[in-house]
C-alpha cells in the first residue's frame, strides 16, 4: 500500500527536498506540499493523505493550530509528523497535545524521514525516550496536576491496563512492556488497544500525554495517588 503525504513547510527549499527525499521511497507518494499551516489544513480535507509532514513554525497559522484544526476534522483522520529544528522546541509538547502522532529533528536523514512516515502511518506513535523525558520536564515545569475528568477516565481501566498506560508513558515499546509484565507482546498490543478505546484516543502519543495529564504518572516517575485502575 502507497502512503500518501503532504509536506508542510513555509521554506520553499525544504519542501522540495523532503518531496524528493519522499518520492524516492517506492511506498511512499507525496500527493501536495503547503506554505504555511492554512494550506495545510484545506489540502488535508480536500486531498485526504495519510500522513501530514509538518513544520511546527510557521507564520499565519502555525503547525500547532493546523495540527488541532486537521485531527479535530470529522472526516479526515491524516496522521501529524512535525518536524523542528531544534531539538528542545518549546512549542513540542504543544503540538503532541493537538493531536500530533510523532516528532522529528529536520536535520534526520533521508532514511529516518521515511521510517517516520512508515510508523506514524502504520498507527505507531514516533515518540521517543528522550522526548518522553522531555514532556516529563515540561510538566515538571509548569506544574500541571490531576485532571478530574481525566481521572475518572482513568478509573474505567483495569489494573493490567493502567499498568500498560504508565509504562506508555515511560517511553516503553510493547516489547519492553511485555517483557517488564511477563506477558507475550500480542496481549500488550490487546491492552493498547482497549485503553485507546475507552480513553478515546487516537495513538499511543495521546496516551502518554493523557498519563500525565490525569495524574496516573508524575513528573519523577512515580505514579499518582488514587488512580489504580480495577
Amino acid at each position: 500500500m502507497t502512503i500518501r503525504v503532504v509536506i508542510a513547510d513555509d521554506q520553499a527549499m525544504v519542501r522540495d527536498a523532503f518531496s524528493v527525499l519522499l518520492g524516492a521511497q517506492p511506498d511512499i507518494e507525496v500527493v501536495g506540499t503547503a506554505a504555511d499551516g492554512a494550506e495545510a489544513v484545506d489540502l488535508a480535507a480536500d486531498l485526504r493523505p495519510d500522513v501530514i509532514v509538518m513544520d511546527i513554525r510557521m507564520p499565519g497559522v502555525d503547525g500547532i493550530d493546523a495540527t488541532r484544526r486537521i485531527t479535530a476534522h470529522p472526516d479526515t483522520h491524516p496522521k501529524v509528523l512535525v518536524l523542528t529544528t531544534f531539538n528542545l522546541d518549546e512549542y513540542v509538547y504543544e503540538a503532541l497535545r493537538a493531536g500530533a502522532a510523532g516528532f522529528l529533528l529536520k536535520d534526520a536523514s533521508g532514511v529516518e524521514l521515511a521510517e517516520a512516515v512508515r510508523v506514524v502511518a502504520g498507527g505507531a506513535a514516533l515518540l521517543s525516550p528522550d522526548l518522553t523525558r522531555r514532556l516529563i520536564a515540561e510538566f515538571a515545569r509548569i506544574g500541571t496536576g490531576p485532571v478530574r475528568a481525566s481521572g475518572a477516565r482513568v478509573e474505567g481501566l483495569t489494573g493490567r491496563e493502567t499498568e500498560v498506560l504508565a509504562r506508555i508513558a515511560q517511553g516503553l515499546s510493547n516489547t519492553e512492556i511485555a517483557a517488564a509484565l511477563t506477558v507475550a507482546e500480542e496481549t500488550v498490543k490487546t491492552h493498547v488497544g482497549r485503553i485507546l478505546h475507552k480513553l478515546q484516543l487516537r495513538d499511543r502519543t495521546q496516551a502518554a500525554v493523557f498519563a500525565y495529564e490525569s495524574g496516573l504518572v508524575v513528573p519523577g516517575g512515580g505514579r499518582g495517588p488514587g488512580l489504580s485502575g480495577r
